[in-house]
């Protein structure tokens, strides 16, 4: 009796992580209404975030990678419409500059180690290595 509830729980089990591994990702955010939508776009400070996004010394070196020259990027910032700035300044808030050092990956490795030789310490088993 004990082995089959043990044995549905074990398949309960997997078939909730089954379930829970296929579900998509969901994002939920604020989505804008129409009212606030159809307020002008502050061209100018729209404009200084994105002059402060193209200083940065990462995206001006791609940029001159790519082949665009600091005028170049003026004159064609110039050229977008009011709707396109907007778009372009709330977007680089989302974007992150840079990659990640690894320093998450180590720490999350280290904590896992940890986890691991507390888990064999508290139940009493020992690990022998030979050659």
């Amino acid at each position: 009796m004990r082995f089959s509830l043990i044995k549905h729980i074990s398949w309960y089990l997997v078939f909730v992580m089954f379930l829970t591994g296929i579900v998509p990702r969901v994002e939920a955010g604020i989505s804008p209404s129409e009212a606030i939508a159809a307020v002008g776009f502050d061209r100018g400070s729209d404009i200084q975030t994105i002059r402060k996004f193209i200083e940065m010394k990462m995206v001006r070196e791609r940029l001159a990678k790519l082949g665009f020259t600091a005028d170049e990027v003026q004159s064609r910032l110039g050229q977008l419409s009011d709707e396109r700035i907007h778009q372009l300044a709330q977007r680089l808030d989302d974007l992150k500059v840079g990659a990640d050092d690894g320093l998450g990956i180590i720490i999350a490795l280290l904590v896992i180690a940890i986890l691991i030789v507390i888990l064999i310490q508290l139940t009493g088993r020992k690990i022998i290595i030979t050659k």
